[in-house]
């Protein structure tokens, strides 16, 4: 993206030579091709993502908007279904902060999918897990929730640039562990990030905790003062530049045009037979979409530490932190819509692991020809 005098991506200004060639096409005069300025891309849709630290008010959002304008960022648009909740200074204040949201309820009820839908974002910066962590959810749990998102921001743009950050920290009067589960919760994100980017769609951590201070930059330990939006908005602000700086592919195509089918596919898993210290686990693949896939890749997050040993019906890979990745085999790759494919695997589990799950989510290749 290009860093010029700021103009509000609302807003489209007839050029100069626009005007004058306006004025002068009636007399028979014309331009030679390419006088006339060219079209503007359309503005980078930048969706800030998370609860109340985000959205109520979430004045950071303000602060950062506040300072790309003055970097010369032009045609920027934050986004989001929730409108500006003040904050005292002029700013695009669209967002997707829900207060009280928890990021593990918004994954297991898809909420997600809708927003994004309605906004369609290039850009997610996303602060989202801290009433996860006030209510003690087990950090793969929390994770296995973020990979979920991940997925379905990918559906929506599979050009998606995330930015993900390691949560402020929190020391609220009436939890006294809080402030350790936030540090044992970040200290997982960068693992994960790398586990889940990908060239095309990139996940970049950043680190909200290291110099923010609960007593001085916080008013009850938790929300943000204003020394705190300062120090939140100056942290996403070189890691959204770059971004910007290095540009966002746009339009990806609506799903119905064609050559652009997004194959779609959802991931279901049920647990075969269970026994002490593991359990045999089937995910079956559908496709979703109007058109027949050449491949799908599907993720599969167990739970309560448990980690793939075996797997038939395709290729596994697995990150240091067990999330494991599962390639179609040569023979099961290629489904027709509506066609379905399925893949097994023995895992392992701590004994007390309890009754097997899995959050598994999929992602389909480009239709086949």
């Amino acid at each position: 993206m290009h860093r010029t005098p700021h103009s509000s991506p609302h807003l489209r200004v007839m050029s100069v030579l626009g005007l004058l060639a306006a004025l002068l096409l009636p007399l028979g005069m014309t331009f030679a091709p390419g006088a006339l300025a060219a079209p503007t891309a359309d503005p980078v849709r930048v969706m800030p993502l998370g609860d109340s630290i985000t959205g109520s008010p979430g004045c950071w959002r303000a602060v950062l908007w506040n300072r790309l304008v003055s970097g010369g960022y032009q045609d920027i648009d934050f986004v989001g279904t929730l409108p500006p909740q003040g904050c005292g200074q002029a700013h695009d204040g669209d967002n997707e902060g829900h207060g009280g949201e928890l990021v593990t309820n918004v994954a297991d009820q898809n909420l997600l999918s809708g927003r994004l839908a309605s906004t369609r974002p290039d850009i997610v910066v996303m602060h989202f897990g801290t009433n996860d962590v006030w209510s003690s959810i087990a950090p793969d749990r929390i994770l296995a929730a973020y990979t979920k998102l991940v997925a379905q921001m990918r559906a929506s743009n599979p050009d998606m640039r995330i930015l993900v950050a390691q949560l402020i920290p929190m020391n609220p009067s009436s939890c006294a562990g809080c402030a350790q589960r936030v540090v044992d919760f970040n200290a997982r994100i960068p693992g994960w990030a790398r586990a889940t980017g990908t060239d095309r769609s990139p996940v970049t951590v950043v680190d909200q905790w290291t110099g923010f201070s609960t007593a001085a930059d916080t008013y009850d330990g938790v929300h943000p003062n204003a020394s705190g939006d300062d120090k939140i908005a100056a942290r996403w602000f070189p890691a959204l530049s770059a971004v910007l700086d290095a540009g966002v592919p746009q339009d990806p195509g609506d799903p119905g045009d064609p050559g652009e089918d997004p194959a779609a596919c959802t991931a279901r898993f049920r647990a075969v037979s269970s026994w002490q210290g593991g359990y045999q686990g089937e995910v079956t693949v559908t496709n979703t979409s109007a058109s027949a896939v050449r491949g799908w890749t599907a993720t599969v997050v167990p739970a309560n530490g448990a980690r793939l040993t075996q797997l038939w019906n395709g290729s596994l890979s697995t990150a240091a932190d067990g999330t494991a990745t599962v390639r179609n085999a040569a023979w099961n790759g290629t489904l027709a819509p509506g066609a379905s494919a399925s893949f097994g695997f023995v895992a392992t589990a701590p004994a007390a692991a309890g009754t097997p799950a899995a959050t598994v989510t999929c992602a389909g290749a480009a239709p086949a020809a």
